[in-house]
């Protein structure tokens, strides 16, 4: 059965202080989402969330719980409305990095109790992998993905210094991660041969590169031990831009996942040849918005973030929900 909706979560650099907190005030099933991730990881996240600071909230290890919090109290509260379930609306879902937590407790697979003890234990892991490191992430604009490719491939750096595309999001939109001074210096040779802005980001460690590699398998054995269940939709994989169903094989792809790069631009193109009414983006802000506008995305592109958002939503598809 074709459904009309593909639902697509944020990940980091969506985040900022105050999210959530209109939800929290003004539904009860959202304040039930957050008062459960808050016991679950016996910390208030829901006041880091609210009232930052956002030095706090920035910490990839919050970062990672809070958006996923955000997401999933607007899924309750879309289910909550509706009387349907995410996977009733929709035939595939998709997350952006950290993301795709979000979008497996969207329908069912992990509960949200895991998905909060995964991505914090998830951004504790990456955290400790830099400790003693100078890292950064730098968005590139206005440059093909090809010539990145090939300037890293030219551009030797000294020993132990890495820099990686981490994210392939959109045409002229790509993320470099890796050590500081490796990421400085293909930077500068970017800058020569045209490209446009380098943008620096707001993270705290060196994301979708090879320095997560060790990570990766402190982290691996949180994914063995956790329970999933069986998909009632299809996702779409940050790693291969693949359809996927097989639980032991997503697994597998979320501890690689950490190290990889995200191929965003593939896996949306992918999504949409499914011919889907719309592309919600559900979660804090509406950047995988913008960018899936900028790939040329030619279904409708929305974003539910608060009471107003959802509104508009159900105002709009009145007629097939």
């Amino acid at each position: 059965m074709t459904k009309p909706f593909i639902f697509i979560f944020p990940g980091q650099g969506s985040q900022k202080v105050g999210m959530g907190h209109e939800l929290y005030k003004n539904h009860r099933v959202a304040k039930d989402v957050f008062d459960e991730i808050d016991e679950t990881l016996g910390m208030n996240l829901s006041k880091i969330c609210f009232e930052g600071p956002d030095s706090e909230l920035t910490l990839t290890s919050n970062t990672q719980p809070a958006l996923m919090a955000v997401s999933i109290a607007i899924v309750k509260i879309i289910e909550h409305e509706l009387q349907k379930k995410i996977s009733d609306l929709a035939n595939i879902v998709l997350g952006h990095s950290l993301g795709e937590y979000s979008a497996l407790c969207s329908i069912g697979s992990i509960s949200l109790s895991s998905a909060a003890k995964l991505l914090r234990e998830r951004g504790l892991a990456m955290q400790n992998a830099i400790s003693n490191l100078e890292t950064m992430m730098r968005a590139v604009i206005g440059m093909d993905l090809g010539v990145i490719e090939d300037t890293i491939k030219q551009t030797k750096l000294n020993n132990g210094e890495i820099c990686e595309v981490a994210n392939d999001n959109s045409p002229g939109q790509a993320i470099l991660s890796g050590t500081k001074i490796g990421v400085e210096i293909i930077s500068s040779e970017l800058k020569k041969k045209g490209a446009k802005r380098l943008i620096d980001l707001n993270v705290s460690a060196p994301f979708h590169c090879s320095l997560m590699k060790p990570a990766s398998q402190e982290f691996k054995k949180h994914i063995i031990q956790t329970q999933f269940s069986e998909l009632r939709s299809t996702i779409i994989s940050n790693v291969n831009a693949s359809l996927e169903n097989n639980l032991k094989k997503i697994k597998g792809l979320l501890v690689e996942q950490i190290y990889s790069r995200v191929r965003w631009r593939e896996s949306i193109i992918k999504a949409e040849n499914s011919n889907p009414k719309s592309i919600i983006e559900i979660g804090c802000g509406k950047v995988l918005t913008g960018i899936n506008k900028r790939i040329g995305i030619n279904c409708d592109n929305i974003n539910i973030s608060n009471t107003s958002d959802f509104k508009i939503f159900i105002e709009h598809y009145a007629g097939i929900l």
